[in-house]
């Protein structure tokens, strides 16, 4: 149905799906994925889709269900929607590379797989997935390695997504490493500023700060590091310093090492509004004022 020339286009919503259901999240992306190639078939990702359901849920024969309560599987979904309306968007943009069927569905792979280093095979018994915390790149890395090819990716296809996952990392510059093929770029700045916004975005990420400061110290314990050398002594140390990591941090990253690939997700493309940015702004905000609530309330007990 066409709209009349009078009528108010209709909003974005955002979330525009609930991540926390993983077919809504599935059907949401394969809907994205056939309106820009609808000649594709959609079958390789419903088969990842299945498959990275199992497994986070416990039902791979080799690895226990995630048992991480911030970086579980609703956190995989929340970056997977923001990287398929990153994708979308720079499609609608038209700006060059361009990417083929094979090398979307080589990006949603790649966001589906990228925090699968979290989980714990059988055998490990001890702790949980967060002691994997500054390691978890690399076993996501060997985990996709070992997947992709029972799909039928070949050796290029693999290398691109491993590249991908390997953008990842928070100490990982974009700009020094050293890529195949310019898709693969697009593929690791996309990932990497999904990952970010994905989460930082989320209605409740305000809330979950102190579920991601227990993670850090599971992990800073398992790899005995002393408090005196840990980058989040408290909880309330992370809650203070995460406005600053936004801005000092994550905005620069996305706007330079990301080549502000971000801006794809302004709708309409380009100068339309960016919910993505619009929400991480007021979760900054509470936190802020969170923070300087528990500061009064030290000071008026003092």
């Amino acid at each position: 149905m066409r709209r009349k020339n009078n009528q108010p286009p209709v909003p974005f919503m955002f979330p525009p799906v609930d991540t926390k259901n993983v077919k809504a999240v599935e059907a949401f992306v394969e809907r994205s994925f056939a309106s820009i190639y609808p000649e594709a078939n959609l079958a390789w990702l419903t088969t990842i889709f299945r498959d990275m359901e199992r497994l986070f849920s416990g039902r791979h024969p080799d690895y226990q269900a995630v048992d991480l309560r911030y970086h579980d599987f609703e956190h995989t979904l929340q970056a997977t929607v923001c990287m398929a309306l990153l994708l979308e968007g720079r499609h609608t943009a038209g700006v060059e590379p361009r990417l083929n069927a094979r090398q979307f569905e080589l990006g949603l792979a790649a966001v589906l797989l990228h925090d699968s280093g979290y989980l714990k095979v059988r055998s490990d018994t001890s702790g949980t997935g967060a002691k994997y915390t500054y390691c978890h790149v690399l076993r996501s890395c060997a985990f996709a390695a070992t997947y992709l090819p029972t799909l039928g990716a070949n050796d290029y296809e693999v290398e691109a997504v491993l590249g991908a996952i390997s953008c990842t990392g928070p100490t990982k510059e974009i700009s020094r490493l050293e890529f195949r093929d310019p898709y693969e770029c697009v593929l690791g700045c996309a990932l990497a500023t999904a990952d970010y916004l994905g989460q930082m975005a989320a209605e409740d990420y305000p809330d979950e700060l102190e579920i991601l400061f227990h993670e850090f110290r599971e992990s800073d314990e398992f790899l005995n590091i002393p408090p005196s050398r840990r980058a989040f002594k408290t909880k309330e140390d992370l809650a203070d310093r995460t406005p600053m990591f936004w801005k000092k941090f994550v905005q620069p990253k996305l706007e330079s090492d990301c080549q502000a690939v971000y801006r794809f997700l302004a709708r309409p493309v380009p100068h339309g509004s960016n919910l993505y940015l619009e929400a991480v702004e007021r979760n900054i905000a509470k936190i802020r004022r969170r923070n300087a609530a528990r500061v009064a309330r030290v000071i008026r007990k003092k």
